[in-house]
């Protein structure tokens, strides 16, 4: 980000790269470009009309241009990932990355966020939840980075993954920072309002910017920051029971035993609904293939879930024993989880990296409790795995946000709610 309220995303990578450019775009040769173009990596440069450059930057010549970039990935290595042209405002550079091109552009912060609200989740939401999203939003990308990916030199297996891992631009365009997919998603009038709305304001506790985390669906129960990423603690992220009767939550959902408890159960929470209307302003058309976040089920057979460990860690485990939860976070995620293998025992963690190893993508999340089936000499033939919630479940759940905002809380009784010690503050 710079001094002139601009912030750099970097959208597709790729050994040739297909956009074009409605309207009439300067490049840094000093011509004018229009239409459709293309870029190939070639000798360490990028390729584009018959020249070679170390970089490339196509400005627009007017507000209403745009440029077009075909083939964005989105959803990277989830299970709902696909393809998509996307449509952005401001200007596109190119650039090198090791081996590939990056398409990177260079927006204003708040024309930004627009499209980051609207990609998150529907641009018909509630007009409160999008006010609620744009600040944490905001808040999120102006918040200073905390401690980067790292693997603890004590456990080799206990890895999590940080926003700092860019670093020839500010954040990417996908889950890893922020859902950006372009102009296309500013689909009506209530972004623009609820953006101009809340301009300037984000959440900060005790003097800094809050790191405001959220995700899809937290399961009932938030969890801390330190159970997910660096070991920091956070007073603005601290364990919310998800609804109106959080006087009434006693579990201990670190105890595998409540955790068990609580996960097998449908509790009455905010995100515990299946309403068309509110699922609809959170899941975009290709997110709405999922339906049974809330509470879920995974089944492996030994060869498939065998396979599927050996395959994520690099690690041969033999036949899968046992899944067996070591330390799990205040909202029953499992921090820690112990691999038994015939031929390898390992603990595994945090959270993401949890996911990870069990799945050809992701879990939904890492709060689930294991049953074994049909054993043969001690060896299961088939897992169950019972799950909670979608997603790291720190800070907002945007599912229980939503219906939050269908039943008439304002945006910043939403923000209260998740983000405790935290003040709304408005900064420019």
């Amino acid at each position: 980000m710079n001094k002139t309220g601009k912030i750099t995303v970097g959208i597709l990578s790729g050994k040739e790269i297909d956009f074009y450019l409605s309207g009439n775009f300067m490049c840094s040769n000093s011509l004018i470009y229009n239409g459709i173009k293309k870029v190939v990596f070639k000798n360490n440069k990028i390729f584009f009309d018959n020249n070679l450059y170390e970089k490339l930057t196509f400005c627009p010549q007017a507000d209403s241009n745009f440029f077009e970039l075909k083939n964005v990935v989105t959803g990277k290595q989830f299970h709902w990932q696909q393809r998509e042209n996307q449509q952005f405002n401001g200007t596109l550079h190119f650039i090198v990355e090791t081996d590939t091109l990056t398409a990177v552009n260079e927006i204003d912060i708040e024309i930004y966020l627009k499209s980051v609200i609207a990609s998150e989740m529907s641009a018909n939401a509630s007009l409160e939840l999008l006010k609620a999203h744009a600040v944490i939003s905001r808040s999120w990308l102006l918040a200073k980075p905390q401690m980067p990916h790292k693997t603890s030199p004590k456990e080799g297996n206990i890895v999590w993954y940080e926003r700092d891992a860019h670093n020839n631009f500010d954040v990417c365009a996908d889950d890893h920072c922020q859902r950006y997919q372009g102009i296309g998603r500013q689909t009506n009038d209530r972004v623009n309002q609820a953006i101009e709305a809340t301009a300037g304001l984000v959440l900060t506790c005790e003097g800094e910017i809050c790191d405001a985390r959220f995700s899809k669906s937290c399961g009932g129960v938030s969890e801390l920051f330190e159970n997910c990423w660096a070991d920091v603690h956070f007073p603005y992220l601290e364990k919310v029971i998800d609804g109106e009767q959080s006087a009434d939550f006693s579990l201990d959902l670190t105890n595998n035993d409540d955790a068990e408890t609580f996960i097998c159960s449908a509790p009455d929470c905010f995100c515990n609904t299946k309403d068309p209307k509110i699922i609809s302003q959170i899941l975009n058309n290709y997110d709405r293939k999922t339906t049974d976040f809330f509470r879920w089920q995974r089944e492996f057979t030994q060869q498939d879930i065998s396979e599927i460990i050996r395959k994520k860690s690099g690690i041969d485990f033999g036949e899968i024993i046992d899944l067996l939860p070591v330390k799990r976070g205040v909202s029953g995620r499992i921090i820690e989880l112990q691999i038994i293998g015939t031929k390898h025992v390992a603990i595994v963690g945090k959270e993401l990296e949890i996911r990870k190893w069990l799945s050809e993508t992701h879990l939904y999340s890492s709060a689930f409790v294991v049953e074994k089936h049909d054993c043969i000499n001690s060896v299961p033939q088939r897992f169950l795995l019972r799950g909670a919630g979608w997603g790291h479940g720190v800070g907002l759940c945007q599912i229980g946000a939503a219906v939050m905002g269908e039943k008439g809380y304002g945006f910043e009784q939403i923000l209260a709610h998740y983000y405790k010690n935290s003040t709304l503050e408005k900064i420019y």
